[in-house]
């Protein structure tokens, strides 16, 4: 199975705070539509966990969930778009933006996919699988993660990053599995519907995977930009 794609020096891109607390605010704007209770609200609880985590302010965390709960008296449209397309090589692309503004940012995708082929919806959706995406880290040495994915339900499991586990799920139970999985001995780290493709691009030269690789780093640096699952092999 394909794994989705990273951008390389991930780690060194993550000291920018700046752009990963923004990601993170709107996320938790989001969320916090459906309330400012964490105790009830299992998406805004998730988020706030993984702002505390980056180590965000909590002024700033406190703000984005009244203001995406109204309780600040403004305004917020955040809306979640998606694009579809190549990058260069014919790697299908499935890019998933928040934004303030629909048409600003789908101009300014439209110019960030010159080197590629921008795609109308549905052009490369049906060569990935829609799923749920939870990443685990298990709390024992000796935590399997085939028998936490049976116990909870998850469709397939496969490594993830620095010891962590990636479970997929059918969309509709994310929920349940990410539940689940701390009763299996995982403590879940993030959990999103994502996907996973079905028959991900392999045997690129050097020279063709850095055009690649260069085009999504491109596109990965846009604000409004705030995930990308990408049809590439390895």
């Amino acid at each position: 199975m394909g794994a989705q794609w990273k951008v390389k020096h991930k780690e060194a891109a993550a000291n920018a705070r700046g752009k990963i607390f923004g990601k993170l605010v709107k996320e938790i704007t989001i969320a916090a539509r459906n309330g400012a209770d964490t105790a009830t609200n299992a998406h805004l609880r998730l988020v706030v966990e993984q702002a505390k985590k980056a180590s965000m302010p909590k002024e700033t965390l406190d703000r984005a969930i009244k203001k995406g709960a109204g309780l600040l008296g403004e305004a917020v449209q955040y809306h979640r778009v998606t694009y579809e397309g190549f990058a260069p090589h014919q790697v299908p692309l499935i890019v998933e933006c928040v934004t303030d503004n629909v048409n600003r940012t789908v101009a300014e995708i439209r110019v960030a996919f010159r080197k590629g082929q921008l795609g109308a919806s549905g052009s490369v959706a049906w060569d990935f699988n829609h799923v749920g995406m939870i990443e685990a880290s298990p709390d024992t040495p000796d935590a399997d993660p085939e028998m936490a994915a049976i116990e909870a339900g998850a469709q397939d499991f496969e490594a993830g990053e620095d010891g962590a586990t990636l479970f997929l799920t059918d969309p509709t139970d994310l929920d349940a599995v990410q539940k689940s999985l701390p009763e299996q001995g995982f403590t879940v780290l993030s959990a999103k519907l994502g996907y996973q493709p079905k028959n991900p691009v392999s045997g690129l030269s050097d020279e063709q995977m850095a055009e690649v690789e260069a085009f999504l780093e491109g596109l990965d640096n846009h604000d409004d930009v705030q995930d990308m699952f990408v049809g590439l092999a390895g």
